[in-house]
């Protein structure tokens, strides 16, 4: 578990260091974060069922939802877990990344490590943002 663990904070370090100007940028931009949130949803529909894939679509639609409740102002959100969230969905959505995508067996492990490495970062913030929405949801 140790050598996964270190494989996924390596491509998250990285993804990070490739990334993270883009995510702060897309993330400051509201038409840019529109479109970047496009195409998650085309990528989520073309992946969802994706064996190697799978277990990065229902964090990937959690960063969504944050982000939408952010952009609304109904859930507010610090520029870094913004950034971060934004970092999540765009290296998920950028097929030519560490581990090119179109690589059989491997191309999306490194997507599927960042996303898990941000969603496990964000473990707080996502716990309480899922508190407040369920809470919405029930009327309080």
């Amino acid at each position: 578990m140790g050598v996964l663990r270190d494989r996924s904070q390596f491509y998250y370090e990285r993804a990070k260091q490739l990334y993270f100007e883009k995510a702060n940028a897309i993330a400051g931009d509201k038409g840019r974060i529109k479109n970047l949130l496009q195409k998650a949803n085309q990528r989520i529909q073309t992946f969802k069922t994706h064996p190697r894939v799978k277990q990065a679509v229902e964090p990937i639609m959690i960063f969504k939802r944050m982000i939408y409740a952010h952009k609304s102002g109904a859930h507010k959100l610090s520029m870094k877990t913004l950034g971060l969230l934004v970092l999540g969905i765009l290296y998920f959505v950028t097929p030519l990344d560490i581990i090119p995508d179109f690589l059989p067996l491997i191309g999306y492990a490194d997507d599927v490590s960042v996303v898990i490495a941000i969603f496990n970062t964000l473990k707080t913030e996502i716990e309480e943002f899922l508190e407040w929405e369920s809470s919405q949801k029930r009327g309080i």
